[in-house]
């Protein structure tokens, strides 16, 4: 099956929008597109999706983990709420694919930058809270970073795998870990495969049933094969 959303109409469907939202196709216009078109960029919907992201994580926290106190809960949110995560969950929903950019952008193949990914998740969930309220975007926020509140909490202190491994993989000079991704399944039983490349070289292979599950297994195989 596809991995990729390919249009705005397909993102809508993939979270509920109608697809001739206006908040929508804002959402998915960064500031190069809208500076070549005279249209207006999501750069307003990220500064209110990032408070309405920042809440729903802090909810979930206070539901779901009554034994973490106020500074465990702020370290997990601390390390949900961020670019790099933020850009993960965006590119679980293939945003960088729907992202209206310019062509400045799309020459240096911006797409994939880990802050535009970040802001276009933000500006997505101020336009589900703008157009279904804030209960739809507190839902949605949830089931795209449940995953990685859960992992947070486990260790408030610690770095998650992905992160560990471009640190290692940077520091030693090796460049950033480039992740390939696959599936294969039912709709509703997809098992993703996800390679890990270092240097240009497959590293480790991880399993699990989401991209983001998938992309972890294999930083953390790679993690422990790194000196072998």
């Amino acid at each position: 099956m596809s991995l990729s959303v390919t249009s705005i109409t397909d993102l809508a469907a993939r979270v509920g929008l109608a697809p001739t939202s206006a908040a929508l196709l804002t959402a998915m216009t960064h500031s190069s597109y809208a500076a070549e078109h005279g249209v207006e960029s999501n750069e307003r919907l990220e500064f209110l999706g990032d408070a309405v992201v920042d809440l729903a994580v802090a909810d979930l926290i206070v539901r779901e983990y009554p034994d973490l106190d106020e500074g465990g809960g702020s370290l997990v949110r601390s390390r949900v709420v961020n670019e790099a995560s933020l850009a993960d969950a965006a590119r679980e929903l293939d945003l960088g694919a729907v992202v209206r950019v310019g062509k400045g952008v799309q020459k240096e193949n911006g797409r994939e930058r880990p802050s535009l990914l970040a802001d276009a998740f933000e500006a997505l969930v101020a336009a589900i809270y703008l157009d279904d309220g804030y209960e739809r975007a507190r839902d949605f926020v949830h089931d795209a970073l449940a995953e990685t509140v859960r992992y947070a909490a486990k260790e408030p202190g610690s770095i998650d795998p992905k992160t560990r491994l471009r640190q290692w993989s940077e520091g030693s000079g090796r460049g950033t870990p480039r992740y390939e991704l696959s599936a294969e399944g039912p709709s509703h039983a997809v098992a993703y495969q996800a390679g890990v490349f270092i240097d240009g070289d497959l590293f480790a292979l991880g399993h699990g049933g989401s991209k983001k599950a998938a992309e972890a297994d294999a930083a953390r195989q790679a993690w422990e094969r790194r000196d072998a």
